[in-house]
């Protein structure tokens, strides 16, 4: 399982709108192949500051699978617009502390 870690600015005035519109879009990423789970923080120090969090199976459910798909192309129209700047996507790895 791998860890999808993405920091999402906003541009000013449109948090809303932004929010509704990553409603609509949860329910494309949410039925994607390999994915388990997402979530949406906002940052309580800066307004349109965000934080998404999303599980994926292995890396290649969301490189390829997820961004390769027609479905992508619905999220991006959906949400890209609103990021200023555009936000660096991070992928990690469960370290075992047994």
């Amino acid at each position: 399982m791998i860890l999808e870690s993405a920091v999402l600015y906003v541009k000013e005035g449109l948090a809303e709108d932004f929010e509704h519109s990553f409603r609509q879009a949860s329910k494309i990423i949410s039925g994607m192949k390999g994915y388990i789970h997402h979530e949406l923080q906002k940052c309580m120090e800066q307004d349109n500051k965000y934080i998404l969090l999303v599980r994926w199976e292995t890396l290649e459910d969301h490189t390829i699978g997820f961004r390769e798909s027609a479905e992508y192309q619905e999220w991006k129209s959906l949400l890209h617009h609103y990021y200023d700047p555009f936000p660096v996507v991070e992928h990690y790895v469960e370290i075992d502390l047994n």
